[in-house]
């Protein structure tokens, strides 16, 4: 079959749901993953033609998009900060404003000297996505990485052999302080970081059926009347095990914001900034330890 014509049916079927320019950019990442075929090609080549194993995979993508399954989890991979990720159902998809506060991180402690190591903790880690972009860009950090989910630590151990970085896993509940107190009771943080749950149920509606339909609930959602209920178990941690002066990053709900920057401060954190994404929303807040 001529791809030029299995690309004109992915748009036959799936623009009206996902728009032009979406569906070219599903087309192209498809072409890549399963044919080894950059775009460029298709440019140069436009009689080129694949088997018909290759457009039975085509048309089992097609179908699972129609059916508004994330292109990642079809994939089974992503990109988040420039590095290759795998991801499943059982990890959220890296979001855009998490790379932001990922940036934000590299930024503040990249001019230490390479003599200094820092300890860095990130917990929820899901994919693992921000402590193996902190790994790679900051080499002289010690990094543990924590989440609830065996499931979820499986993908982050993968990621974190596929991007030749050594991390720390550990499988804990962060709202088990008995549990985190026996695990980090001897260590000593330089900095925190979270992107904890924070989707109110009443903000269910606002979330899109792709994601509502295929990613964790456990890594997405907390109860309307205790929305705060991670950012308070972990400023709680980072108050005991951040070292003088050491800072707390979290990502955030972006209509709680003066909520959250109040917990910290509450919690005797220091110079605690609400800072806005690109989209121009709350949502990083950054804490220093007194």
């Amino acid at each position: 079959m001529l791809l030029k014509d299995l690309q004109n049916i992915f748009h036959k079927e799936l623009d009206a749901i996902y728009g032009k320019d979406e569906v070219n950019s599903f087309f192209y990442l498809c072409t890549e993953h399963y044919l080894n075929v950059p775009r460029i090609q298709l440019t140069l080549e436009p009689e080129f033609t694949i088997a018909k194993p290759e457009t039975d995979t085509f048309f089992t993508v097609l179908e699972e998009l129609k059916q508004q399954k994330p292109i990642q989890y079809i994939l089974r991979e992503t990109e988040f900060y420039g590095l290759p990720f795998k991801v499943n159902e059982h990890v959220l998809i890296p979001r855009p404003e998490t790379e932001e506060l990922v940036d934000l991180i590299i930024k503040c402690h990249s001019e230490r000297s390479e003599e200094s190591q820092i300890k860095i903790l990130d917990i929820g880690t899901g994919s693992g996505c921000i402590a193996i972009s902190l790994a790679k860009n900051l080499p002289n950090a010690e990094i543990f990485a924590l989440d609830v989910s065996k499931e979820a630590l499986k993908v982050a151990k993968e990621n974190a052999e596929l991007n030749k970085v050594k991390i720390t896993f550990i499988e804990a509940d962060i709202l088990n302080e008995s549990a985190w107190n026996l695990v980090f009771k001897n260590l000593e943080f330089d900095i925190v970081v979270s992107n904890p749950p924070y989707v109110r149920e009443l903000e269910r509606q606002e979330i899109k059926p792709n994601v509502l339909e295929n990613e964790p609930h456990l890594a997405l959602f907390v109860e309307d009347d205790n929305p705060l209920v991670f950012y308070k178990a972990i400023t709680k941690l980072a108050k005991k095990n951040l070292k003088e002066n050491g800072q707390l990053y979290f990502e955030i709900n972006q209509y709680l914001g003066i909520e959250t920057k109040q917990l910290l401060i509450d919690t005797d954190f220091k110079n605690v900034e609400l800072l806005k994404d690109l989209n121009g929303n709350d949502r990083m807040i950054k804490g220093i330890n007194k």
